[in-house]
């Protein structure tokens, strides 16, 4: 009896997450979704900043992206790595790869920056990261350039915009 309610249990947390997944999964629009021939390697949550500087293009003043700089935590919470210019993620085991956003969604959070879906282009290093060819980036809080503020008196001044994402990691099945 103790065993088959174990069972009963065990089988219907696995139904529950898997439910959570399906939901999460279609959460996530089409065009940043990784291809159907890869897994989930790792996720990871981002917390630092998205770096602008402000630039002139003839008369029109805008806050143009830098570069992001942020750390990175595993699921425990525990340091995991960095992002940053390239844009480059880089594991605490030395291994980084450097990518390239080919799609975008706006955020659910319309104060936040856009979820994306980035092709990997190179990797350094042997690590946890040495098999990943896809990411994307989710649950987007803040760090959107400023609306205002950058002017021919602000020309080259950069600004630090706090946010935090989650970064999801794929790799061929």
């Amino acid at each position: 009896m103790r065993n088959s309610v174990r069972g009963f249990a065990s089988a219907t947390l696995l139904a529950a997450a898997s439910t959570v997944l399906s939901v999460a999964a279609q959460q996530v629009p089409e065009q940043i979704r990784p291809p159907a021939n890869e897994q989930l390697l790792l996720q990871v949550h981002a917390k630092g900043d998205q770096v602008y500087t402000c630039k002139s293009d003839a008369a029109q003043f805008t806050w143009t992206l830098k570069a992001p700089d942020a750390q990175l935590f595993d699921k425990d919470g525990k340091p995991f790595g960095k992002h940053f210019a390239g844009p480059s993620w880089e594991a605490r085991d030395g291994s980084r790869v450097t990518g390239r956003a080919v799609a975008n969604a706006p955020s659910p959070d319309a104060d936040s920056i856009p979820w994306l879906l980035v092709n990997i282009l190179s990797h350094d290093g042997s690590g946890v990261l040495s098999r990943a060819t896809t990411i994307q980036r989710l649950n987007t809080k803040g760090g959107k350039a400023p609306a205002s503020g950058c002017d021919a008196s602000h020309v080259g001044q950069e600004v630090r915009v706090p946010y935090s994402a989650d970064y999801l990691f794929y790799a061929p099945k």
